[in-house]
């Protein structure tokens, strides 16, 4: 290969990663660990967080590509999203298409690496990443879908080591679906105005501002609720619980955030750093619940 051909191939790796914004993994990915711990009830093999690793970077990768495929049109008629490389022509559609076989393609390999019961679990995790992007085009509820889409990160791994399905795995499940639903519904905040005009549902859209700052602390809330609930039939050590206490800790500091923040864009880049430090400070507290009993 010329060196030329290389630069180029470089070049458009580093754009499609731009665009799936690969480092958001970073939410999906504590929580996968977490619930793998919670299923090993201590650290899980080697050769299981490396296929969890891998299963979720395929999924995310997947999610992402389909969401930037399927709303390349919407995104170039919104003025935030309209730089994106689909929306201005910079990236053909096709490599989006691609990436997101590609991602799928990884995730069922991951899955038939790990137990027959990720893999009959498979077509659950692929109608998910594809629909998620239309949803919302028809309801409000898409931050939900978007949430229920990451939350098989920390139950795909839990059944990944344990084989089974148990109410540990299912409460952080649901933690982790309104966890991200929380988030992404002040991320809606952002686009509330342009949404209505284009006729797409958010839950801003829906039912207002003021739905959109209220409910996010809401579902923060009983994330933290879920998140006990998880401990408790799991049996966890004390540790544990400063990670539920971090979920409470980060609700007050978007509670904070709303009441002082005077620009949007602002508020959003402050409650995506605190939501990425709370995941990984979780999955920690996570693994010390078990290791210090």
């Amino acid at each position: 290969m010329s060196v030329s051909r290389a630069r180029s191939s470089a070049a458009l790796l580093a754009l499609v990663l731009r665009e799936i914004r690969v480092a958001h993994t970073l939410f999906a990915l504590p929580f996968a660990y977490a619930g793998a711990v919670l299923a090993a009830r201590g650290l899980p093999t080697v050769y299981q967080t490396v296929w969890i690793t891998v299963a979720v970077l395929g999924a995310r990768t997947a999610a992402m590509a389909a969401n930037r495929y399927f709303d390349r049109d919407i995104d170039a008629r919104n003025p935030r999203t309209a730089r994106r490389a689909l929306a201005n022509g910079s990236l053909a559609p096709a490599t989006m298409l691609i990436t997101t076989v590609l991602g799928l393609a990884v995730l069922v390999i991951a899955a038939a690496a790990l137990n027959p019961l990720c893999v009959r679990l498979l077509p659950l995790a692929a109608l998910g990443i594809v629909a998620y992007p239309f949803c919302k085009r028809y309801t409000w509820g898409v931050h939900f879908v978007l949430g229920a889409v990451d939350g098989l990160a920390p139950l795909g791994a839990y059944i990944a080591v344990s084989g089974t399905v148990a109410w540990p795995a299912a409460l952080m499940f649901v933690a982790v679906t309104v966890w991200v639903a929380g988030f992404d519904i002040i991320y809606a905040l952002m686009d509330r105005e342009v949404d209505v005009a284009q006729n797409l549902r958010s839950i801003p859209a829906r039912f207002g501002v003021r739905s959109g700052r209220v409910m996010p602390l809401a579902l923060h809330l009983l994330m933290a609720a879920l998140l006990a609930g998880a401990g408790v039939l799991s049996a966890v050590g004390p540790l544990y619980y400063a990670g539920v206490c971090a979920a409470l800790g980060l609700t007050l500091y978007e509670n904070r955030l709303f009441a002082s923040a005077k620009n949007l864009f602002v508020l959003n880049e402050d409650v995506f750093v605190a939501n990425m430090v709370f995941s990984i400070a979780f999955m920690v507290t996570t693994y010390g619940g078990f290791a210090w009993r």
